[in-house]
């Protein structure tokens, strides 16, 4: 239980009606809780940021406020412990008082932090995600180091770089009222000064009262159904000021009809599906404050981590929890006898969100809030956050049916529906589906395939789509062409749709790494086609053109089921794969570079496994070579994917590379810290001493990045003009390993033998001499696991990845390579380094 002797000893409770906090709540066991802001006009405006932890609030005084902006890092100085029902407190402490002043409720909510919040307290970090009326997202509170004879513990309150962020905003200046009372720190200040106040704010869905009496009149006749608008997809969000963007969500499109307290539900089709959501939703649409209406939304479930989840709505549903279902309203085409799909979309959000008020903040109906931040800003940070992608709509259209191009979807990965063709049985004991042949309708009408889907099956769900899909099962494929004649298929009805996400489309308009998501009830089989963005289908003819051209051009890969890493079974083919969906990030590190490679022909647990970095007998063309001036040594690079693919061939399961180009032999253009920790040492400690690199990097004025290693540690990589020689470079190297090993020895060494190691991490600056090597960004590893390394944000690295998280065909890769590239700076980044 936290201690509040500190706050009891400054305050005289016969002067002030401020909490005296003498009974204690139990603390809960569950971390978090709830968490208040009170604005707090004592000699000097400031902002009390408090978090419930362990029985009382943790405080801080904000002097500026809490940012939206996360490049705003706003000071918080720690101070003594709060009650909790100090939470409510709005008033005025009188004046004389230990903090006399006035008080309001600016904002509160809830709080969950991230790992340990003690171990957070105690390290000087806490990592947190609120849920207010105003703040929201991903938080930081970072512990400064003290000056000499500093006695306050100060702090600095930053916003996360996530969806919730508002760069440039001032949340202060547009929101300064209280979320309890309604009232500004100027007006409480007026009232009688020992008065501790808790009005309730208007609207407030917690002071819910019964449904407002019907306004006197006729009631106008509702239209019936109205088609939908749907969004077209694109491959990149709109540019302009008249679009705004919402998040995309998972979940069932629906249409609410309200009329006379009476609530129907409507699938995008017209079905009535109201019974199948409980009495939640139809119940709150039923009280809002109108005689008739018609809403445009979704009905999700909320995950965990506060995005909607397609299959914890399923399981909701399936197990009665309507409890847990949430309506979010994005459109309002109906009002009180008034059509407003005429009406341009700014202008139907106004009137929506009056009408929902308060209750759009928590309730089971929820106004979709909009942004009209620049759309490939929104894409990047919904990617980030886990999201599907986001909705573009244009302010000034009207409500239209159809894909008219008025909405426009981008997402962070391809997903759709398709029909479910077939389907081929496993081998294996115990398990029912090996794959789903999937397919959707051409421009004639024509079902096609669209391939193979082979994840996203567990136990349950597998053996209860093989039951559906068997009694549905038919003589011959309901598809022509050379895939009706795969062997094995079970061809069933094309009546069961099911969602789909995968990476990419292929040349030939097949899916690749595609995963079962679930079956779509809501969608009709004969509705189905292909969504896919202009660009893609351009990329896609244009690549079946190229592949006819080409011919023999490309590598033809021998025994392409070859097991190269048999614990996660990934074949040369599945190799060759991996390299292709992470070619357009890889390629500028890699080309033109001298190469040293890891080859284990026989796999990464065979016999075979040796390191190259010469040429020898047979290698393909597509793999070239050079003379080192310096020594007549003969060096490998490749020049495009066809050497990569190539490299594939001969069995290469990692690629090393120089820190120079074959341009350049003398002058690299990086510095590379390969973080070595000894062998007692654990992730949290490589991680630790990553971000202290990247700190100490950031004083010297050097911009830097970071990437796993795919094995024990970090690299933290420093792009260069390529001016300075190996010497300068090596030299730098050594000494700011030398100033790290120096700063702090029981954590540092800058000698490689494993003696001074014990205990320590190595900071290897020997990557940076001629000949030398790291492993390259987005290279697997001879690791059992088949690891990569990946670039990754120094976010990321604060948020706890680690340095063999990434693995090949893993959808934590398939996510990281879906979001925003962190290296997108690389080039812009680059500083010479003088002697």
């Amino acid at each position: 239980m936290g201690s509040l002797e500190q706050y009891q000893a400054k305050r005289d409770f016969r002067k002030t009606r401020e909490p005296s906090g003498r009974s204690k709540p139990a603390p809960t066991k569950k971390p978090g809780g709830i968490f208040v802001v009170q604005k707090h006009a004592a000699t000097r405006l400031h902002y009390d940021f408090r978090l419930e932890h362990d029985g009382v609030l943790w405080s801080w005084a904000v002097t500026r406020g809490p940012s939206l902006d996360p490049a705003e890092k706003r000071l918080a100085v720690h101070v003594e412990d709060h009650p909790i029902d100090y939470a409510s407190f709005e008033g005025t402490i009188p004046k004389g008082e230990y903090g006399g002043g006035s008080v309001i409720v600016w904002d509160e909510g809830t709080w969950t932090p991230e790992g340990d919040p003690d171990a957070g307290m105690k390290k000087g970090h806490l990592q947190f995600e609120l849920k207010g009326n105003k703040l929201n997202g991903n938080w930081n509170l970072v512990r400064l180091k003290p000056r000499p004879g500093e006695k306050r513990d100060n702090w600095l309150l930053i916003k996360s770089d996530d969806i919730y962020a508002r760069p440039g905003e001032d949340i202060l200046e547009e929101a300064p009222e209280s979320v309890k009372s309604g009232l500004t720190i100027e007006e409480i200040g007026k009232d009688n000064p020992a008065i501790w106040h808790s009005k309730p704010r208007t609207g407030d869905p917690t002071k819910a009262s019964a449904k407002p009496s019907p306004r006197p009149g006729k009631v106008a006749q509702l239209p019936g159904f109205i088609e939908p608008c749907l969004a077209r997809l694109e491959a990149h969000p709109p540019t302009g000021e008249d679009w705004v963007h919402e998040i995309k969500f998972d979940g069932y499109r629906m249409q609410a009809h309200v009329s006379a307290g009476h609530t129907t539900l409507l699938t995008r089709n017209g079905l009535d599906w109201t019974p199948r959501f409980g009495p939640e939703i139809p119940a709150a649409l039923a009280r809002l404050d109108c005689d008739n209406a018609i809403f445009d939304g979704e009905v999700v479930v909320l995950a965990d981590n506060g995005i909607s989840s397609f299959s914890a709505l399923q399981a909701a549903l399936s197990d009665g929890h309507s409890e847990r279902l949430v309506y979010y309203v994005f459109d309002l085409l109906f009002l009180d006898g008034e059509d407003l799909r005429s009406e341009p979309l700014k202008e139907r959000k106004e009137r929506l969100q009056q009408l929902l008020g308060e209750k759009a903040r928590n309730g089971v109906v929820r106004y979709s809030e909009h942004f009209i931040r620049p759309g490939q800003t929104m894409l990047t940070h919904a990617c980030r956050m886990g999201l599907e992608g986001i909705v573009s709509k244009r302010a000034s259209a009207p409500y239209r049916s159809g894909r008219t191009g008025d909405w426009l979807k981008a997402k962070c990965t391809l997903r759709q529906e398709f029909v479910i063709l077939g389907y081929l049985p496993s081998p294996k004991r115990g398990r029912d589906l090996r794959s789903l042949v999937v397919g959707y309708h051409n421009d004639d009408g024509e079902l096609v395939s669209a391939g193979h889907v082979g994840t996203g099956f567990n136990a349950s769900n597998a053996k209860d789509l093989k039951e559906k899909l068997d009694g549905l099962e038919i003589a011959s494929p309901p598809i022509t062409g050379p895939a009706a004649k795969e062997k094995g298929v079970v061809w069933v009805k094309p009546e069961l749709v099911a969602e789909i996400e995968f990476r990419t489309w292929t040349a030939d308009r097949n899916v690749r790494q595609a995963s079962f998501i679930a079956l779509r009830e809501d969608k009709p089989a004969d509705e189905i086609i292909a969504e896919m963005p202009q660009d893609i289908q351009d990329h896609a003819q244009r690549g079946a053109r190229e592949a006819k051209s080409r011919k023999g051009d490309a590598v033809n890969l021998s025994n392409p089921n070859k097991m190269l890493w048999p614990q996660a079974g990934v074949t040369k083919a599945r190799l060759l794969e991996h390299y292709e969906s992470v070619w357009p990030r890889m390629e500028p590190y890699v080309v033109n570079r001298p190469l040293a490679l890891v080859r284990a022909p026989d796999g990464v647990e065979g016999r075979q496994r040796f390191f190259q970095k010469h040429a020898s007998p047979g290698m393909p063309d597509s793999i070239s070579s050079m003379r080192d001036p310096e020594d007549n040594e003969e060096l490998l690079f490749i020049k495009d994917f066809n050497g990569v693919a190539a490299l594939v061939q001969l069995g290469v399961v990692e690629i090393h590379l120089w820190g120079s180009t074959v341009d350049a032999l003398t002058t690299p253009d990086q510095i590379v810290f390969d973080l070595d920790p000894d062998e007692g040492l654990g992730i949290d400690d490589v991680r630790a001493a990553a971000l202290d690199i990247g700190q100490r990097l950031e004083e010297i004025g050097l911009p830097h990045l970071i990437k796993t290693s795919g094995g024990k540690g970090f690299h933290i990589v420093v792009p260069l003009k390529p001016k300075a020689d190996w010497t300068i470079i090596k030299t730098f190297a050594h000494d700011f390993a030398k100033a790290m090993e120096q700063s702090d020895p029981e954590r540092y060494t800058a000698t490689l033998s494993k003696a001074a190691r014990k205990g320590r991490i190595f900071i290897d600056y020997l990557r940076n001499a001629p000949g030398a090597t790291t492993v390259a960004p987005y290279s697997t590893r001879a690791k059992p696991n088949a690891t990569v390394s990946l670039p990754v944000t120094w976010q990321q690295v604060e948020a706890g990845v680690g340095p063999t998280d990434f693995t090949v065909g893993s959808k934590v890769l398939a996510k990281a390579l879906a979001s925003a590239d962190p290296w997108a700076d690389y080039e812009k980044l680059r500083r010479a380094l003088k002697a």
